[in-house]
Order: C-alpha cells, then structure tokens, then sequence
C-alpha cells in the first residue's frame, strides 16, 4: 500500500481511537469532529514528510506540531485538561508513525 494511502487509512483508526473517549465523555460533535479530522491529517503529513528521524519519533513529532494550536486553546481554559492530550498524542503519534513507515510503501 502507499504511504499516502497508509498515512490516510491508520489516521482514520487513529481518528476513531481518539474519538471514543470524547464520545464516551459527551464531548460536543465539534470537538470530536475536530479530533478526527486531525488524525487524518495527521497520517497524512506524517506519511509525507522526509524528516530523517525513526518513524515512531516522527510521527510523535509532527503529531504534537499539529495539535499545538488545539492545546493552547484547551489550555487557556483548562490546563488539566492538556495531560489526557498529551497522552494521547504520544500514543496515537507513535501508532501513526509505527504503522504508517510498516505499511507504507514509496
């Protein structure tokens, strides 16, 4: 499979794994659409990047890049609510990378 195609394809799990918690915490459909759309992203961007770092380190890398903007915001308002983030980030990020450098081909 491609990698723009992996990149796609385990962002929407990725998209899914985040969600379910959001879900289950009744957050608005904003938030989690936001959320998903943020990993397809995600899985893309990593899927297409050249940085020269092992797949699990960049897909963290670029992960938390992306979700910058999302925690300031979420911090400004809640910043106890940033450590459920940044947990997720580093596991959905290494799963991304992880995932998408096994599967992915040129």
């Amino acid at each position: 499979m491609s990698k723009i195609k992996a990149g796609l394809l385990f962002g929407a799990i990725a998209g899914i794994l985040d969600v379910i918690p959001m879900i289950i915490m009744k957050l608005t459909w904003d938030a989690n659409t936001s959320a998903f759309v943020t990993c397809i992203i995600g899985g893309f961007l990593i899927a297409t990047s050249n940085l020269r770092l092992h797949n699990v380190l960049k897909g963290v890398v670029i992960f938390f890049l992306l979700a910058v903007p999302i925690m300031i915001l979420v911090g400004f308002g809640n910043p106890a609510d940033l450590i459920p983030m940044l947990i997720m980030n580093l596991i959905l990020g290494s799963f991304l990378g992880y995932t998408i450098g096994r599967f992915g081909r040129e």
